[in-house]
């Protein structure tokens, strides 16, 4: 019973592996071409898997999108500050980073914006990244840190489509190499008109927090690795 038990573990561990580098190379591929262009033979190359591993997992590259999509919130972890508000300052830094970093999150961007003549309004994408803002501000509005007139969904979407305009400004400016002081710069207008005048001091909206706050993120998420492997070698 106990090989059997362990066998699964095995096939399942390699299920995950297997899923993952096909949602991978799907990502960068739908980041280079889009999703009209993205070739699922290219896809296949670099994710050294079959066909047949891929289709096991995702029906069509239409649902193989829809799983880039539904990733991308998920490589976004903001370590806790203390502060809320400057945990929504340090998502848009994360995700800023990400942008330059991870191809999951710029091919979650461009199928949002590039849908070609596939609808994926469905799943929404903005409207995901549009909760995590509107939650971290309804926080950080019962700690006093956000105006008591500040109405957190409205706001959190509100963010969303600044930082979605400002990083297609910036992939045609400069390849999204001046995303960091765009997103800078867009917090120093916004701040003031959200939270009191005696946090602007000293919430970090510099364009060095973005190395920070990826640093530190890094980190909690190498801790956390180790932690799981830890406990699953018991």
């Amino acid at each position: 019973m106990a090989v059997r038990q362990e066998r699964v573990a095995v096939r399942q561990e390699r299920a995950v592996r297997t899923r993952q580098a096909i949602v991978r190379a799907a990502a960068s591929v739908f980041d280079e071409y889009g999703f009209e262009a993205a070739s699922v033979a290219e896809i296949l190359s670099r994710a050294s898997v079959t066909k047949g591993a891929m289709y096991f997992h995702f029906a069509s590259k239409e649902e193989l999108a829809r799983g880039v999509l539904d990733e991308q919130t998920l490589h976004v972890a903001v370590p806790e500050s203390g502060s809320k508000a400057q945990e929504l300052v340090d998502l848009t830094m994360l995700v800023a980073h990400g942008m330059l970093h991870d191809p999951i999150l710029r091919a979650g961007t461009r199928l949002s914006l590039d849908q070609g003549a596939v609808d994926f309004s469905d799943a929404n994408p903005f409207g995901a990244w549009g909760d995590i803002c509107a939650r971290l501000l309804a926080e950080a509005q019962e700690r006093g840190e956000v105006l008591p007139h500040v109405n957190p969904k409205e706001t959190g979407d509100f963010i969303v489509g600044c930082f979605t305009g400002l990083q297609a400004v910036s992939r045609v400016a400069s390849d999204r190499q001046d995303l960091g002081h765009r997103i800078s710069v867009m917090w120093n207008h916004v701040l003031p008109s959200i939270v009191p005048a005696s946090m602007l001091t000293w919430i970090d909206t510099g364009e060095g927090r973005i190395e920070k706050v990826a640093a530190a993120a890094a980190a909690e998420a190498a801790a956390s690795a180790e932690a799981t492997e830890a406990a699953a070698a018991e």
